[in-house]
């Protein structure tokens, strides 16, 4: 059990007041806490709605994180590509990529732990070195062995290793091409959101291409410089084109009913972390990615791909 004390320095409701200061927790975990009783305003339980006083002395109890039983499971995978050091994987949608509390099975990770060795760098998040959303499909790079890992995460903070992605958004662009340089942080109103508008936000850089287009719907090309959480879901709602589907950045009118956000990871370029051997891989979005985009009355050829530089 860890404990927690701070002082009330303004009015404010308790549950507002330590979602500010706990940025790992969200303010309905807290407000779960509290309603647990391990949260104390001068040594008393007290309602997540109460409203603390300048003066007040705050205790907050956070018991032990529950320990996630990492599982092999016998889970078809789509492998892309396999070596000795990594394996790439056309994730499917509905699919999350590593175990947590609540969500323990069914994962990416217990499908390769059935097939492979993994890295253990994070014994939690085994062979995990980018992730992507559960309803984002597409190219996923997962490492063997920990020097591997390691050398990963050194590229993708060098920007060495080239992302794209295909995504259906709202509306028409006023630009064909361009780049969206808004800093992303945790949403300061939900923190389980990401937003441009956070204090706390940290450089994010998306590059974008419109494959094609008509007055209600748009088919983007896009291209990560950088690599905060939602990014391009974030991205996009900021400029009011939002990606179909999204329900928690999304058109709350939305006509077209898709279940989970129309985005697919389609391409990935970088050199081998140990062998420096170029790889380049693309893969097209499944079914259901078309079946939602010919809904829009837009229409997909490979030859729109050309349009981009690789």
């Amino acid at each position: 059990m860890t404990e927690l004390n701070y002082i009330c320095d303004k009015k404010i409701r308790c549950d507002v007041f330590l979602s500010e200061k706990i940025s790992n927790l969200s303010r309905t975990s807290i407000q779960k806490l509290i309603k647990e009783k391990f949260v104390f305003v001068n040594g008393k339980n007290i309602k997540p709605n109460v409203i603390l006083d300048i003066g007040d002395e705050i205790s907050v109890l956070i018991p032990e994180k529950k320990e996630i039983k990492l599982v092999a499971e016998e889970i078809d995978l789509d492998i892309v590509y396999e070596d000795d050091y990594i394996i790439i994987i056309n994730k499917p949608r509905n699919m999350v990529v590593h175990p947590a509390v609540g969500n323990e099975e069914h994962t990416l990770v217990n499908a390769l732990l059935n097939h492979c060795k993994l890295s253990m760098i994070n014994s939690e998040r085994p062979g995990i070195v980018h992730r992507l959303d559960k309803d984002t499909t597409g190219l996923i790079i997962c490492a063997k062995d920990d020097e591997t890992h390691l050398k990963l995460v050194d590229m993708f903070s060098k920007r060495d290793i080239c992302k794209k992605y295909l995504a259906i958004c709202n509306g028409s662009f006023s630009k064909e091409s361009g780049f969206i340089d808004k800093p992303i942080g945790r949403d300061e109103k939900d923190r389980k959101k990401m937003s441009v508008k956070s204090k706390t936000g940290k450089e994010a850089l998306t590059e974008y291409n419109i494959l094609t287009s008509n007055l209600k719907y748009s088919l983007v090309d896009v291209t990560l410089h950088t690599g905060r959480t939602h990014q391009i879901r974030v991205h996009f709602s900021s400029l009011n084109h939002p990606i179909v589907g999204d329900d928690t950045y999304g058109n709350k009118n939305e006509k077209i009913k898709a279940n989970g956000q129309m985005l697919h990871s389609y391409y990935l370029e970088f050199l081998h972390p140990i062998t420096n051997e170029k790889l380049q891989f693309r893969v097209l979005p499944d079914e259901y990615f078309f079946s939602i985009l010919y809904k829009t009355g837009l229409e997909f050829s490979e030859e729109l791909l050309c349009k981009v530089k690789d």
